[in-house]
């Protein structure tokens, strides 16, 4: 009996081996594939299908991940400054409309520094009694230290007014002498919107995600634009505020769905950092940032 060379051609698609057989004899055939004499002929055929069909389908254009067709809006803040209000374009109405173009293009690029509050006491019942704990005290020390470090001009500290983050904002504020302080409402913490995929831990009502998210998103579009035209140099600005907020901020700036804010984590005291830059590009430099932290200072709570 005659047997023809039994070649066998290894690849990898995506991890997975694939096995190509090119002609074997019948002998070779049933010897590798388990097959008895007497068997029905061509069964072995079969065994090569479910061999086949376990394997990933793969092309050379197909492994890779297909680029989703979301397009960047650049208008993403309605301070684009070629488009008006109504996102139309706008007409020069002087004889020089490079030099009205260019008299209202942001050209600053702003920074800004969204500040997890430090630890605080889990067991108080109302706002006044979820002070920081010893630990959360130490954790705000060493996050404004690490902000001073830095060496960045800041413009301002702006923080909720929740006692948790109005006490870290004020010993933060002691490595940042003659740092504007001010206080907001809009940054208080909160459930922005319901998560997907849902948690089963944690089910604020419809009622709260009603009023919490219209007060953060409120928030996002007063604190998380690009630079007004007539800002000449970059700044650095501190929100000392919630997880919440922040990551609903972060999913809203990188125009990531919204929903997806609590697939992140981050550490009590911890620095994320967004830049946007004059033509409304964004970008996020650090997220939840807390390695300046000996690792038994780090806190979720």
């Amino acid at each position: 009996m005659s047997y023809r060379t039994l070649k066998m051609i290894c690849g990898f698609a995506g991890g997975s081996a694939v096995l190509v057989f090119a002609a074997t004899g019948d002998d070779a055939q049933r010897k590798f594939f388990g097959e008895r004499r007497g068997e029905a002929p061509g069964r072995w055929w079969s065994k090569l299908a479910v061999l086949e069909a376990a394997q990933p389908a793969w092309t050379p254009a197909s492994h890779t991940p297909t680029p989703a067709a979301h397009i960047w809006d650049f208008n993403w803040d309605k301070r684009d400054p070629s488009m008006l209000s109504n996102g139309k374009k706008k007409e020069s109405s002087t004889e020089d409309p490079s030099s009205e173009k260019d008299n209202g293009k942001p050209k600053a690029t702003r920074n800004i520094l969204l500040i997890r509050h430090s630890q605080y006491n889990l067991s108080g019942n109302t706002d006044k009694e979820k002070i920081l704990t010893p630990l959360g005290r130490e954790q705000a020390e060493l996050t404004g230290q690490r902000l001073a470090a830095l060496g960045l001009k800041y413009d301002i500290v702006i923080h909720s007014s929740m006692t948790r983050a109005t006490e870290t904002a004020n010993i933060i504020s002691k490595y940042l002498p003659g740092v504007e302080l001010v206080s907001c409402d809009l940054l208080r913490e909160g459930a922005p919107i319901e998560p997907v995929p849902p948690v089963t831990h944690w089910k604020p009502d419809a009622v709260q995600y009603h009023e919490d998210g219209a007060r953060i998103e409120a928030a996002f579009r007063r604190y998380i634009h690009r630079a007004d035209p007539k800002q000449k140099e970059d700044s650095y600005e501190i929100i000392v505020c919630h997880a919440n907020v922040i990551r609903y901020f972060v999913c809203r700036a990188l125009q990531f769905p919204p929903e997806g804010w609590l697939r992140m984590g981050l550490n009590n005291g911890s620095i994320t950092w967004l830049t946007i830059r004059p033509s409304g590009r964004v970008a996020l430099r650090t997220l939840g940032d807390a390695g300046f932290m000996p690792p038994d200072k780090l806190t979720r709570t």
